[in-house]
């Protein structure tokens, strides 16, 4: 497989951390970014703060942000062959007591920091004829848990899920793919030490790591042929749950 440039936003921690960590094993150049320069940094350095990594660290939801994390790229490695819109907030709050704000919040962080960080990507990616959009969504879009109420950041990814479709018609014919991994609970430092109480949310029964989004987002990355997909890497939390 060629070595491609991977862009990932929310790169800090979690499971944006575990992408990028992903790539860099196999040899790919990565520029990760973060909005807290400090957790960025500390990521850098203990990724090696090699030849194949840049770092920048900006609020994605700003179109500047993605504008320099294409010009790092591009005056370091030459390309930008992927982008993982992975920055993103998510949080539970009953209907009723959403406001404006507090909606505004994931509309800002989630659906504008990945459409604007893609639109700062796809002039390159159309001269280059080539290029990967991978966003991260929830199978909570298909699979409500009246329980949980969540429907503004559910909002917020539902719109995602269809821009990544929609998108994916309008560049198809020039080679550049778009598509959204959807996890399920995966074990990160968001969830502290609880994630094992969500295992019977999924159909194998337990909580996902985060490898097992990395090794997804790694083949969606280099495959030619997937485009306009919602990949559920769920355990199957988004065709049911055990009881």
């Amino acid at each position: 497989m060629k070595k491609q440039t991977i862009i990932v936003t929310g790169a800090a921690s979690g499971i944006g951390k575990g992408i990028a960590k992903y790539f860099l094993d196999r040899g790919d150049n990565v520029v990760i970014n973060s909005l807290t320069p400090d957790a960025l940094k500390s990521a850098y350095n203990e990724f090696g703060a090699g030849d194949n990594l840049a770092m920048f660290a900006g609020d994605v939801s700003k179109k500047q942000t993605g504008e320099e994390l294409v010009k790092i790229a591009l005056e370091k490695f030459g390309s930008v062959d992927v982008l993982v819109n992975n920055a993103g907030i998510f949080d539970s709050k009953p209907f009723l007591e959403v406001d404006e704000a507090y909606l505004d919040k994931f509309l800002t962080t989630n659906l504008k920091g990945t459409y604007f960080t893609t639109q700062s990507v796809i002039p390159q990616m159309l001269k280059q004829q080539d290029g990967v959009v991978i966003n991260i969504g929830t199978p909570l879009v298909n699979h409500g848990l009246g329980g949980w109420p969540a429907s503004a950041p559910v909002s917020s990814k539902g719109a995602i899920h269809a821009l990544t479709i929609q998108l994916a018609a309008e560049f198809g014919k020039q080679n550049i793919r778009i598509n959204t991994i959807a996890p399920g609970v995966i074990r990160t430092p968001m969830h502290g030490d609880k994630a094992d109480q969500s295992a019977g949310l999924h159909l194998v029964n337990r909580v996902g790591e985060i490898d097992d989004v990395a090794e997804m987002v790694y083949t969606v990355a280099k495959s030619s042929f997937i485009t306009g997909s919602i990949i559920n890497v769920d355990g199957g939390k988004g065709a049911g749950h055990n009881l």
